[in-house]
C-alpha cells in the first residue's frame, strides 16, 4: 500500500531545513493531516516551500509533487487538481459535448467521468498530418473500495463492508489511520441532480488484527486474513436506532438501507449537505498518513499512489512547464498531449480508461478542427503515424531484502535513471524504435536510463507506441 521513492533533492531541498517548522506563523506549508510538530523531522508538502538560501528561486519540483500527492486521495482527486492547475496555468477547458474551435497556439483540456483527463497544446506551426508527442499515465491506485451496500453490524460494532480494487497487498491495510474520499451524487432541493467531491480529513475507519493471543501461530504459520470476513473496516461501536434492515420493503433503493446513517452524517457534515441528499456514492478507503520526505537524508518519498501519480505529475508538469508562455509554442510543429487514464489497474477496459477510444476520439476531433477548410486527405492517419506516445509508469527498484526477485543483469536501481521497460510478449509496447527514440531524447538532455526486462507480466498495454 506504501510505497518508497528515491529523490535527487541535492540543491532543491535540504536535510530539516529550519524554515519547515509548521509551528510558524509565517509557514507557506498548507495544513496537512496530520499537522507536523516543531520537533517533527518529516516534512509535509504544501503549496511551496521557501527555499534554501543556494537553492534555485523557482519552488521545488519535490515539494510540488508531495502538493500533488496530498492531493490526490483518490482518482476523482488526481484529476481535479490536475484540473485546477491547468486552469490557473491558462489551458481552457473543453466539453466532449461541445463543438470544438481550436487554433495553432492553443491550450486545451478535456476530463472525462471526474477520473480522466487528456490535455494538449498545439504548436503554432502545425500543419494537417503532422503528429503528437504523448505522454501516457494512470490516476487510479490499487485500494479498498466500498460496496454497494456497505452497511453491516458484527457482534455490535457497525462495520463498513469493501471490495478490493486492483492487486493489492491487502495485509498493509490493517492497523492503520483509514478514511474515506471519493464522490457523492446529490439531490439538491430544486429536484436536478449533481456531484460532489468529498475527503474526510481524520482517521474514521480501521481494520484491526487480531491479538496475538488468540492467533498464537500467526508469526509461524504466516497472516493468511480471508478477505471478506477479515478485512472490514470498523466504523463504530454503537448501535443505530434503525437496523440495517429495517424499512427494506418499503424503501428497497434508500441509501439509509445500504449505508449506515453515522456514515451519511459524516459524509454530509463534510460536505455541507442533508443526509438524506445523498443518493448514489462512490468511495476509496484512503490512508491518512500524508505523503513526506523520509530517510536519513531526507532522500526518499515516503507516500502511497506512486503508482501511477507520481507519472501524472510529471506528465501534467512537462506540458504546463512547456507551454506556459506564447513563445514556448512558436517554433512547434506538433501537438503536445497527455493522458492521464482511469482503471488500469483492473484492464483499462472501461469508458474512461486506456482501453476505450478516448485518445483517438481526442485526435481525431482535434485534426478536424485545426482543418478548418482545407482539405486534408488521411490527415489523422498520417498524424498516428507520425506520433510518439510514451507509457509513463512505475518501476519496482531491487528491493536490497530481496535481490534474487529480480533477474541478475534487470535490476532497477535508485538513483540510476529512467527505466525503459521490455517484455518479449508484448505486454509493453517497448520496441527497438521507441526505445532507441527515448535513448537519444534522454540522451539530448543528458539523462541517465536503464533498462529492464519483465519475465512475467499479467497487466495489457494498450496503447499504441510506447517506451
Amino acid at each position: 500500500m506504501m510505497a518508497v521513492l528515491r529523490v535527487h533533492h541535492r540543491r532543491l531541498l535540504r536535510p530539516r531545513p529550519h524554515h519547515l517548522s509548521s509551528s510558524s506563523s509565517s509557514s507557506p506549508w498548507r495544513r496537512a493531516l496530520p499537522r507536523a510538530t516543531a520537533s517533527s523531522s518529516r516534512l509535509f508538502c504544501s503549496q511551496h516551500a521557501a527555499s534554501p538560501p543556494d537553492a534555485p528561486s523557482s519552488p521545488s519540483i519535490v515539494a510540488d509533487l508531495l502538493d500533488y500527492l496530498n492531493e490526490s486521495w483518490t482518482q476523482f482527486h488526481a484529476t481535479a487538481e490536475a484540473k485546477r492547475q491547468l486552469l490557473d496555468a491558462g489551458f481552457t477547458l473543453l466539453s466532449e459535448n461541445d463543438d470544438w474551435d481550436l487554433q495553432p497556439g492553443g491550450r486545451y483540456f478535456f476530463t472525462r467521468n471526474m477520473s480522466c483527463l487528456i490535455a494538449f497544446a498545439v504548436g503554432e506551426k502545425y500543419r494537417l498530418g503532422n503528429g503528437f508527442n504523448i505522454i501516457a499515465a494512470h490516476t487510479d491506485s490499487p485500494c479498498l473500495k466500498l460496496k454497494p451496500r456497505s452497511a453491516s453490524l458484527k457482534s455490535g460494532h457497525q462495520m463498513v463492508n469493501v471490495q478490493t480494487y486492483g492487486g493489492g497487498l491487502w495485509h498493509t491495510w490493517f492497523d492503520r489511520d483509514l478514511t474515506l474520499a471519493g464522490r457523492v451524487i446529490l439531490k439538491d432541493a430544486d429536484g436536478s441532480f449533481n456531484h460532489k467531491l468529498v475527503k474526510v480529513n481524520r482517521p474514521l475507519i480501521r481494520v484491526p488484527t487480531l491479538a496475538i493471543h488468540l492467533d498464537r501461530t500467526v508469526n509461524s504459520d504466516g497472516f493468511k486474513p480471508n478477505l471478506e470476513n477479515h478485512l472490514v473496516p470498523l466504523l463504530a461501536t454503537k448501535h443505530e436506532e434503525t437496523t440495517v434492515n429495517s424499512g427494506e420493503k418499503n424503501s428497497s433503493s434508500s441509501t439509509k438501507v445500504v449505508h449506515h446513517p453515522l456514515l451519511l452524517q459524516v459524509l454530509s457534515d463534510e460536505i455541507g449537505c442533508r443526509a438524506d441528499e445523498i443518493i448514489g456514492m462512490e468511495l476509496n478507503v484512503c490512508d491518512t498518513q500524508p505523503s513526506c520526505l523520509g530517510g536519513g537524508n531526507n532522500e526518499f518519498i515516503y507516500s502511497g499512489r506512486l503508482d501511477n501519480l507520481a507519472s501524472c505529475y510529471c506528465a501534467l508538469r512537462s506540458l504546463v512547464d512547456s507551454s506556459t508562455m506564447p513563445e514556448e509554442l512558436s517554433n512547434e510543429k506538433a501537438i503536445r498531449m497527455i493522458a492521464l487514464f482511469d482503471n488500469e489497474e483492473v484492464g483499462s477496459n472501461s469508458m474512461q480508461g486506456a482501453g476505450a477510444p478516448t485518445i483517438f476520439h481526442a485526435m481525431r476531433r482535434i485534426v478536424d478542427s485545426l482543418m478548418h477548410q482545407s482539405m486534408g486527405e488521411g490527415a489523422l492517419e498520417r498524424a498516428i503515424n507520425s506520433s510518439f506516445l510514451v507509457s509513463a509508469d512505475m518501476a519496482h527498484a531491487v528491493h536490497p531484502n530481496y535481490p534474487d526477485k529480480h533477474e541478475e543483469h534487470h535490476r532497477p536501481e535508485l538513483q540510476k535513471g529512467l527505466v525503459i521497460k521490455h517484455n518479449a510478449n508484448q505486454r509493453y509496447a517497448t520496441s527497438a524504435v521507441t526505445a532507441f527514440l527515448f535513448k537519444e531524447i534522454a540522451r539530448f538532455h543528458n539523462l541517465p536510463v536503464q533498462v529492464f526486462n519483465l519475465l512475467h507480466f499479467n497487466h495489457q498495454c494498450h496503447l499504441f507506441s510506447s517506451s
